[in-house]
C-alpha cells in the first residue's frame, strides 16, 4: 500500500510540481487549497505525512500545524513545511507548532523525495 501525502500550498502551480514529483516517487497524495482545507481533509482521512505551505488564505500553515496537532491521529504524523519563509525566527515557531522539518520554495523535486523518503520510507 503506498504512503498517503496531504500536500497543502494555495498555490496550484506549486501544488502540481508537488504531486508529480511525489507521485512520481511512488506516493498517494492529496491535494489541499489552504489550511481549512487542509483541516477538513485531515480529520476525513489518516495521512502518513502533511506537507504544508505558511501563508494562506483562511487558514495559515502554522495554525494548521497546532490544529493538526491537537487532533489524536496527528500527534505523530510527520508535518514538513514547504514555504518561501527561511528566518530563524520561523523556523522557531513551526518547531514549536509541531513541524518536524522545513523546506525552502522554491524547491528541488529530487530534494523533496528524498526527505519524504527519509521521514515516512
Amino acid at each position: 500500500m503506498a504512503k498517503t501525502i496531504l500536500a497543502v500550498d494555495d498555490s496550484g502551480s506549486l501544488r502540481q510540481m508537488v504531486v508529480f514529483s511525489l507521485r512520481a516517487a511512488g506516493y498517494q497524495v492529496t491535494e489541499a487549497v489552504d489550511g481549512q482545507d487542509g483541516l477538513d481533509k485531515a480529520k476525513s482521512q489518516v495521512f502518513d505525512l502533511v506537507l504544508t505551505d505558511q501563508n494562506m488564505p483562511r487558514m495559515d500553515g502554522l495554525t494548521l500545524i497546532r490544529s493538526l496537532r491537537g487532533l489524536p491521529t496527528y500527534q505523530k504524523v510527520p508535518i514538513l513545511m514547504l514555504t518561501t519563509e527561511s528566518s530563524d525566527e520561523m523556523k522557531s515557531k513551526g518547531r514549536a507548532a509541531g513541524a518536524n522539518g522545513w523546506l525552502v520554495k522554491p524547491f528541488d523535486p529530487q530534494r523533496l523525495t528524498e526527505v519524504v523518503k527519509k521521514v515516512i520510507g
